[in-house]
């Protein structure tokens, strides 16, 4: 594109003023007036009613009610008004959250700060309303006005007076249309700051957004491990089953075999039987069927059982928290456990897990060496990343030579 078309012609530039969106802006600021002094008359004869009626508590306290009923509807009518002759969208404020009380209704409105925000803008409104109106107003009649009396001397044939009069004209023109666009400006601008959500309204949106972004990959990622573990579990599981089943038929029935074909068939069928305990603890460990199907109290059951040490079990969970939460339950206790195998040198640990509040409780202690360091493998800090996927909070004290005590706050409400 050439440079003399990317610079306007003094003309286009005039036509542009003169376009439709100038008329529309015109309308925005004459239907402003009797909006926003409806808007004002209304609240203004609330607040009188309630200071000459102080006396009686009731009708205060029905005007503050009313007061805060009305605004979101002159609200959404100011914000049609702004749609309908600028194209402008407002985003509309969070509503406090739903209660069916009146009293924690009132008291939830009165204290969100978008309800004194609103009132601000349509106390104002008035204001820059009618000085928008008249200057908007007075500067399209002048402008009417020194046309005619242009075309009036021109006729006349005075053309002193008519060349003037046609400068003061086409100047009228052009400030007529930029008056009108920096009173929508200014009332846009005031509309947005007060009427539309806060920068504190927009980071609590996205808070909301993240979390329930977050929620929906954890259920993803688990009905994920779920799918895992039941192909894993109808599949390869399954085949793994039936090779060791033949393996120990043929190491049972052929036994004139020579005593290396036996020895090869031995180790398979061992090999067989190891691969098939190694698959159903990994099964086990990304999502039992236990689990979905009986809660967190069989399945930490079955870990205490397979455990090589003894393990004491307490879970007093009456009702049973999300599947989320109940699946990063399981995986601190199957994790801890395993880590006092390997590391701890325990002769014995105890789990247990209770509902307090809106709080699920884990607690897994051992008595061995202690020393435990998140800093220094990727189990702790795992356990800490799984637990902090549910906003949840990890503990870990292991003094040298004290055991280790881990505890799991997970929130369940």
């Amino acid at each position: 594109m050439s440079d003399a078309r990317l610079i306007a012609s003094p003309w286009e530039r005039m036509r542009g003023h003169w376009s439709a969106a100038t008329w529309l802006r015109t309308i925005h600021v004459m239907t402003g007036v009797p909006i926003a002094l409806f808007a004002a008359a209304t609240l203004v004869g609330l607040a009188l009613a309630s200071i000459v009626f102080i006396w009686t508590v009731v009708v205060p306290v029905a005007a503050l009610a009313l007061t805060v009923w009305l605004l979101p509807w002159l609200t959404r009518l100011q914000r049609a008004r702004f749609a309908a002759f600028l194209d402008v969208e407002i985003p509309p404020v969070p509503a406090p959250e739903a209660t069916r009380h009146p009293w924690r209704w009132l008291s939830s409105r009165v204290r969100a700060d978008s309800t004194w925000r609103q009132l601000t803008y349509h106390l104002l409104s008035p204001l820059l309303s009618l000085v928008g109106f008249v200057a908007v107003i007075l500067a399209w009649a002048a402008c009417l006005v020194a046309a005619w009396f242009s075309v009036e001397t021109w006729v006349s044939g005075d053309e002193r007076q008519s060349v003037p009069l046609l400068v003061i004209t086409l100047g009228l023109l052009v400030t007529a249309p930029w008056l009108a666009r920096g009173i929508t400006d200014l009332d846009l601008l005031a509309a947005r700051a007060l009427l539309g959500p806060s920068r504190n309204d927009e980071l609590a949106r996205r808070v909301v957004t993240l979390e329930e972004s977050r929620a929906e990959v954890i259920a993803a990622a688990d009905a994920e491990r779920r799918r895992i573990e039941r192909d894993l579990h109808d599949g390869p599981q399954q085949r793994l089953v039936s090779l060791a089943m033949h393996l120990g038929m043929v190491r049972t029935t052929l036994t004139d075999l020579p005593d290396p074909a036996k020895r090869m068939i031995a180790q398979a069928h061992e090999e067989a039987k190891q691969a098939l305990k190694e698959l159903r603890d990994f099964v086990r460990g990304l999502h039992p069927a236990v689990l979905t199907d009986e809660g967190l109290d069989a399945a930490l059951s079955g870990l205490a059982a397979r455990s090589p040490f003894p393990v004491r079990l307490h879970v007093d969970v009456p009702e049973r928290p999300a599947p989320a939460v109940e699946a990063v339950a399981f995986f601190v206790v199957s994790e801890a456990l395993t880590n006092i195998a390997k590391h701890a040198e325990a002769t014995s640990a105890e789990v247990m897990v209770w509902r307090d509040g809106d709080l699920l409780r884990v607690v897994v202690s051992d008595d061995g060496r202690g020393g435990a360091d998140p800093e220094r493998g990727t189990g702790l800090r795992g356990l800490t990343q799984r637990v902090g996927s549910v906003d949840g909070a990890l503990f870990i004290e292991s003094p040298k030579g004290g055991g280790t005590t881990i505890t799991a706050e997970l929130p369940c409400g």
